[in-house]
């Protein structure tokens, strides 16, 4: 079977069982996409001839009504025969450019009991220029790909800090957590994604900047709020980072440093799963509730968020009634899962 994809008309072979995007990203095609979970919808496109299905269910981010304009999520359809496809290549975000490279790992640091962070150095020869947001994906044997996020801002890119998520059954994050040392080498493929943090310019809302993060969604915000802190950004800055335990919201001395050093940011950790007297020192619940307590208005506001595709979805729902713009919110969606699974998300 083959993928046809237009304007460009690149052709490829289909492995069976493989999704259209993984086919794509494998060729070094950079569609668009983000959770590669079929959370998002950004990897929709317009089936124009064929078949395809979904092994694993009809994707959330895909309307019944999206489904009947032909519409179809890459990231899960799979071809049942031949297809042509109509979908946007990317090849660079604002003059960025996509690279496969080597790279060793530098340092290793845990940062809780399933998350380490993995500072990779790449080549002295190479440039890797990216967006503060995006992502980059390990590559493993087989073709295989892992996905995750750059924590470290683009102006500060001598080490390319990852944090790692332990995943059950997962070969790489085992692999991290086990057995891998400091000088392992890795190769990489990247930037991709485009959840970045918009340039300056006077366009951008008077409003207060506001980050949300899931669990080690804190990773590319992390990125954004580095970038926004260290350039200089004057506007009011409220970071909501929601996660289960008060172990899970690692590198809080870490902020506290910056809560310190730059006025306009404030920090607010959720708790959704609060243990012993952890209840009466945390805000408790969901951290995209905490938000719609504490702001009515946003109609002024920028929102970049990242993090489950639960939080994700009620931000969507809720931020509107708030006044903000749907053109304002950026987000990334993820999920987790094996390394072997087929179809490989974000994390």
């Amino acid at each position: 079977m083959r993928l046809t994809l237009i304007p460009q008309n690149r052709v490829f072979e289909l492995d069976a069982g493989q999704p259209l995007l993984d086919t794509a990203l494998a060729a070094h095609v950079n569609l668009p996409h983000s959770c590669k979970g079929g959370n998002c919808g950004s990897c929709r496109a317009r089936l124009v001839s064929g078949t395809v299905d979904y092994p694993r269910g009809i994707p959330l981010g895909l309307t019944s009504e999206e489904r009947a304009d032909g519409f179809v999520l890459l990231c899960q359809a799979v071809a049942r025969t031949d297809v042509v496809v109509e979908a946007r290549e990317i090849r660079r975000v604002t003059d960025v450019e996509i690279k496969s490279l080597p790279c060793r790992v530098a340092r290793l640091e845990q940062l809780a009991p399933d998350v380490m962070a993995v500072y990779l150095r790449l080549p002295a020869i190479e440039d890797f220029q990216f967006r503060a947001g995006q992502y980059l994906d390990v590559m493993l044997p087989g073709g295989r790909r892992r996905s995750f996020s750059i924590a470290s801002p683009p102006h500060d890119a001598g080490l390319i800090e990852l944090h790692v998520r332990r995943v059950s059954g997962g070969e790489f994050t085992e692999q991290v957590f086990s057995g891998m040392a400091e000088g392992a080498l890795l190769r990489i493929e990247g930037p991709l994604g485009q959840f970045v943090c918009r340039e300056p310019g006077p366009e951008r809302p008077p409003g207060p900047v506001i980050l949300v993060a899931g669990g080690t969604g804190f990773s590319p915000v992390k990125s954004i709020l580095r970038a926004l802190l260290e350039g200089g950004e004057k506007r009011a800055i409220h970071l909501y980072w929601g996660a289960r335990h008060e172990v899970d919201l690692y590198q809080r001395d870490w902020l506290a440093a910056r809560i310190e050093r730059f006025g306009n940011l404030s920090f607010v950790p959720v708790l959704s799963s609060p243990a012993g007297d952890e209840a009466t020192r945390y805000r408790t619940g969901f951290v995209h509730e905490a938000l719609f307590e504490d702001f009515a208005d946003l109609g002024d506001a920028e929102v970049y968020a990242a993090g489950p595709p639960a939080l994700i979805a009620a931000l969507r729902a809720g931020l509107p009634a708030r006044g903000l713009p749907a053109e304002r919110l950026y987000f990334d969606s993820f999920a987790y899962a094996p390394d072997a699974t087929p179809g490989p998300v974000q994390s």
